[in-house]
């Protein structure tokens, strides 16, 4: 009997570079260093962008990678949302959101029921958005980017992996 891995993120490990590194393609660290919403971006790209989730829960900080304990402040519970995005039936992305339950105050605890939307559409219609930081890196041939970002000044997480059918490649 074939069991569906607990999360799509933890076959390999992230090696995470400098900006500058030269083993960066120009055309890809537009892509990985794109300050706006990356559904949109993708969207320019397809005539539909979807998001199927693959996991939605609430987890513990123990069932979080050390990386992302320390990028995130220490919570009594995270909201872990994973999620493949698609442009026009292709797999682009994986998406994986870690979000302390502190920053789910207000009209923020819709996060926990955004369901098919994709998190960039949430996010940047939003007036209290911000980022801290993109960290850009590599696993497994594919390149991954991570952004700290703040709704209200609270915090979340956002680590995405670029696919390799991703126009991100072209």
């Amino acid at each position: 009997m074939y069991v569906m891995d607990e999360t799509l993120f933890t076959s390999q490990p992230i090696e995470w570079i400098a900006q500058d590194d030269e083993r960066v393609p120009a055309n890809m660290l537009d892509w990985l260093l794109e300050l706006g919403s990356m559904t949109k971006r993708f969207e320019q790209h397809s005539q539909k962008v979807t998001v199927i989730p693959y996991l939605e829960r609430y987890v513990s900080q123990v069932m979080l990678s050390t990386e992302e304990a320390q990028n995130l402040p220490a919570s009594h519970r995270y909201w872990v949302r994973e999620v493949v995005m698609y442009g026009d039936g292709t797999p682009w992305l994986l998406g994986r959101t870690v979000i302390p339950e502190e920053t789910l105050t207000d009209d923020d605890q819709q996060l926990v029921d955004i369901g098919r939307m994709p998190l960039g559409r949430y996010l940047f219609s939003r007036d209290n958005l911000t980022r801290d930081y993109i960290h850009i890196g590599r696993s497994a041939e594919r390149w991954v980017r991570r952004s700290r970002l703040r709704l209200s000044d609270k915090p979340l997480l956002l680590t995405e992996i670029f696919l390799p059918e991703s126009p991100a490649y072209r």
